[in-house]
């Protein structure tokens, strides 16, 4: 999915969930809605007997999912779209690869509930009503969404709970700081649309790849550290960055970035910030929409060569 459709899912999902509770009829879960969501038929852990492991109960209006306790060998499920708050019924899943829970009502994560999803690799909860992300845990976890809540401090990622974790979407959520994930092992992390002000804690995020920062109210880019050895690609598109000395953080993760997003920003339309970034960063790839060009490294590499020759 790109960009612009996540962007508006976020937005849709956020005003779908003002509606009136009341327009809606609800229902609890039962036999006759779980029955035809059913397929996907596999031996059991014996290899005797037969189950089930996948559900689909989407846009059921359902208001819980008590009853899907008993369908321990269930391994996928997507409940999205409903009116469910109570994750409890979850804790007897313990088969659980992937689970999606968009657009529900869930406000927090029970405690010992995802402690007993020890296989869990893939979970959505976008565009729910969290504001903490404390008793989440996730020991095999891969993939994580969390877009479009209302979560405004990152307190609970931390190595030991999610040691796996390659991929994190914090989209459209209410954070004001990167501080609080401490995570050495994750590569990509998605934080477009919160109201970012500062960089910290980023030290920790030795393997991170992709960094997505766009429209945010970031001022520079002190915080990125050298210690992100691993990072390529950073978006921080609309933002607030008024000139090129809020880019000089660039120069500490230059041997590593390839694409860099910085369109958008109220330098954009004061100052021509290729060449500056250019030196900054020789070996980029791709700035904004544009690739660079062999003639453009050449200059700057060239104009590298004349300044240190300038300065002995």
């Amino acid at each position: 999915m790109d960009e612009e459709a996540v962007s508006s899912d976020v937005e849709n999902g956020e005003e779908n969930q003002d509606e009136d509770e009341e327009a809606v009829e609800v229902r609890p879960l039962d036999q006759d809605i779980i029955i035809p969501g059913l397929s996907l038929l596999c031996r059991t852990g014996n290899g005797l007997r037969h189950a089930f492991i996948k559900v689909v109960l989407k846009d059921k209006r359902l208001s819980d999912m008590a009853a899907i306790s008993n369908y321990i060998h269930l391994r996928f499920m997507d409940v999205s779209n409903n009116r469910i708050s109570d994750l409890s019924p979850l804790s007897s899943l313990t088969q659980l690869l992937w689970l999606k829970m968009d657009k529900n009502y869930v406000t927090c994560f029970p405690g010992q509930t995802f402690s007993q999803l020890v296989y869990l690799q893939w979970l959505s909860m976008a565009v729910n009503r969290l504001t903490v992300v404390e008793g989440l845990v996730g020991p095999a976890l891969e993939s994580l969404n969390l877009s479009g809540n209302r979560i405004q401090r990152l307190n609970g990622f931390e190595s030991c709970l999610f040691s796996k974790l390659g991929t994190l979407e914090l989209r459209g959520n209410r954070l004001t700081t990167t501080n609080g994930i401490n995570l050495p092992n994750l590569q990509r992390l998605y934080l477009a649309q919160n109201l970012i002000t500062s960089l910290e804690g980023l030290e920790k995020l030795e393997s991170l790849t992709t960094l997505h920062l766009r429209n945010n109210k970031l001022g520079n880019l002190d915080g990125l550290n050298a210690n992100m050895k691993c990072l390529q690609y950073l978006n921080v598109r609309s933002n607030d960055f008024l000139d090129e000395t809020c880019l000089r953080a660039l120069g500490l993760v230059s041997k590593t970035l390839r694409v860099v997003i910085l369109s958008e920003n109220p330098l954009d339309g004061t100052t021509d910030y290729r060449p500056y970034v250019l030196t900054l960063i020789p070996k980029l790839e791709r700035l904004d929409k544009e690739p660079v060009s062999l003639e453009e490294r050449a200059e700057v590499w060239k104009a590298i060569k004349e300044l240190k020759e300038e300065t002995g």
